[in-house]
């Protein structure tokens, strides 16, 4: 071994371990940082003198690599967008919010809503996921990612579709013989008994729904149905439905229009006029059960109303969402209603430790990680979505303190080593004089 060579393993020395103080530097300095994998450092050496046989002088070199694998531990927040993966994979981001961003990948889950409602996370990344159509469903196409907005749905309301009425017919009552059809509607006979029911339509609206109800014979009812709303907003006259209601000899509900099997409820379509531009609307009405007085019911004492239960609900603004573990991103409405708008997928590698580094703890797919797989949560090797926690950095201070220390030492020593080879070069120079 020259003593050239001995400068070239000490200038060898002081490269390798400045790069390991940037690698703990990096590590220290991101110590807070969500999502953050640390940077790990590999010595190897390398022979001055290739293939030479024996004794030759080895060099250092450092190979600076990132730990992807390992996971940092949860820390509970209080936003409802924070995420962080429990098990494999990554969140799927754009750079940027156009329809031509870079697909990255990241375990940095504290995302937040920007002026447009996209989420976004504090790097300024946008988090990608499959838009579900009204059925809840992730399209066929599952690379059909798009940005995640939480603030698209301004409001959402609900048509009635089911109505449950509690209620007692007199069984007393004088019976109407000559009724026929449409006759409580038009008021050429006065009903025993009758009610106004609100229902909602599809656009959240309250809409009047009047009941009546005529004895015709012994435990036997005629009713109808009839929009008790402006005139122009049903396509058709009334009463919108007509039919019979019987009841066995103790009072109980035998069946509702003769149904075969007997039945406690009957449909009723209310025929929205075209310029209302309303939905069409059937609404299931629950008279009670066969046999049974939670319904409707005939004993002899003053007919009432004891209540109604209509579903639906009036329109509601967006006031938050929600996450679930599968990723499936919630609209949470005023009005008690919710609609799963997102689902957020998990993106996983053949080899992670491959993975490109990008600004902002991201990553791109590399030929050494493999393409990425996209699927949904808890599927196929990727882990859970956990809402409102996020993924701690994976450093540990005092070891990193450590090494802070034995780099230094470490670098100290390579400087001796060329101060200690200068010298003796100059020796060696001297001896000509």
């Amino acid at each position: 071994m020259s003593l050239y060579g001995a400068l070239t393993i000490g200038v060898a020395g002081l490269a390798a371990n400045s790069q390991a103080l940037s690698a703990t530097s990096s590590n220290i300095a991101n110590v807070n940082t969500v999502g953050y994998k640390n940077q790990t450092v590999n010595f190897e050496t390398f022979l001055n003198i290739p293939g030479l046989a024996g004794n030759s002088s080895a060099g250092v070199s450092a190979v600076i690599g990132q730990d992807v694998t390992t996971q940092g531990l949860p820390t509970s927040t209080t936003s409802p967008t924070d995420m962080s993966i429990s098990g494999n994979g990554f969140f799927v981001v754009a750079s940027n919010a156009s329809a031509t961003a870079t697909q990255e990948y990241t375990r940095a889950g504290n995302f937040t809503p920007d002026e447009n409602g996209n989420l976004k996370n504090a790097a300024g990344l946008y988090l990608l996921g499959w838009k579900l159509d009204t059925q809840g469903n992730i399209p066929t196409n599952t690379s059909a990612l798009s940005l995640i907005n939480v603030s698209a749905l301004t409001g959402k309301a609900q048509a009635t579709a089911n109505l449950g009425i509690q209620a007692n017919l007199q069984s007393s009552a004088a019976t109407n013989s000559t009724y026929t059809t449409g006759q409580m509607t038009s008021g050429a006979v006065t009903p025993d008994f009758q009610r106004t029911i609100n229902v909602y339509d599809s656009q959240g609206g309250t809409q009047p729904i009047t009941l009546s109800f005529v004895k015709t014979g012994a435990n036997t009812w005629a009713y109808e149905a009839a929009y008790s709303g402006p005139a122009g907003n049903i396509s058709s006259p009334n009463p919108i439905g007509t039919g019979t209601v019987s009841f066995n000899s103790d009072g109980t509900m035998k069946n509702v229009n003769g149904a075969a099997p007997a039945s406690g409820s009957f449909n009723l379509t209310i025929p929205w006029a075209a310029s209302t531009g309303l939905a069409s609307q059937t609404v299931a009405v629950n008279l009670g059960a066969v046999g049974g007085t939670s319904g409707l019911s005939q004993f002899d004492s003053a007919s009432t109303l004891n209540g109604t239960s209509p579903d639906g609900s009036p329109f509601g603004s967006i006031t938050g969402v929600n996450i679930a573990k599968d990723g499936t991103v919630t609209a949470l409405f005023s009005n008690g209603l919710s609609q799963a708008v997102y689902k957020v997928p998990v993106a996983t590698f053949t080899n992670p430790d491959g993975l490109g580094q990008m600004n902002g703890d991201a990553y791109t797919a590399t030929r050494g990680s493999g393409a990425a797989n996209i699927n949904q949560a808890n599927t196929g090797g990727a882990g859970g979505i956990a809402a409102q926690t996020l993924e701690a950095s994976t450093v540990d201070l005092a070891t990193e303190f450590t090494n802070l220390i034995t780099t230094q030492r470490a670098y100290s020593a390579s400087a001796r080593i060329v101060t200690t080879a200068d010298q003796m070069l100059q020796e060696l120079e001297q001896l000509k004089q």
